[in-house]
């Protein structure tokens, strides 16, 4: 930007530049000032100025993150200094994404908390072991005593909560739209293990 173009820029709007800002980390690729004018509802020239502060913000050695100015278009880069960094932490495995039978297991722990392997057993109708043995080693799953009967008892963890977005389980979706009572809990709970020996033994559930 030549100081001819800076001195004709009015001043930046502060809003206007977190704005800019929010669209250029969002942005997977450079984005011109039109394009981010027409976005945020702007004239080309207050996106220009806001452009201007943030690159004052983003200037080489303030700040980890630098605006560059590529292809017409602006966007965010990281400081060349946190290449060997970044480059170690994302040469981690990735973790793979749920499988049904996982993500089945875990909305099972999730919403009948605390529950028992043999429990999860009878509402899904097969084994758990497997999907239950992977959610503990991913720490999605901990366990949390012992039933009656001796069995160990899961429920989910802090990783949980991060993976799905949520501060508590109070946040879990209400996929019943009401709020159960502890007997009506106790009637889900009996009904989903009925559903599931009936699916395991390949009749109706008890009563249809």
């Amino acid at each position: 930007m030549s100081e001819e173009t800076a001195a004709e820029l009015p001043p930046s709007d502060p809003a206007l530049e977190r704005v800019i800002e929010a669209l250029l980390f969002l942005a997977p690729d450079p984005i011109a000032p039109s394009e981010l004018a027409s976005a945020a509802a702007a004239e080309e020239l207050s996106v220009i100025a806001a452009l201007a502060a943030l690159a004052e913000r983003y200037a080489p050695g303030q700040s980890g993150i630098h605006l560059r100015e590529l292809g017409g278009g602006f966007t965010f880069a990281s400081d060349p200094l946190a290449e060997d960094a970044a480059r170690r932490l994302f040469s981690r495995p990735r973790t793979s994404t749920l499988t049904p039978a996982q993500a089945e297991t875990l909305a099972i722990v999730a919403y009948l908390q605390p529950i028992s392997r043999p429990e999860i057993t009878r509402i899904r109708g097969v084994s758990a072991d497997s999907a239950a043995s992977t959610l503990l080693e991913r720490g999605l799953i901990e366990e949390s005593g012992r039933s009656q009967f001796g069995a160990v008892l899961y429920r989910t963890t802090v990783q949980f909560l991060k993976l799905f977005g949520l501060r508590s389980l109070q946040e879990r979706p209400d996929v019943a739209q009401w709020d159960p009572s502890p007997e009506e809990q106790a009637e889900l709970r009996e009904r989903l293990l009925r559903a599931g020996e009936a699916r395991a033994g390949g009749g109706p559930p008890a009563g249809e």
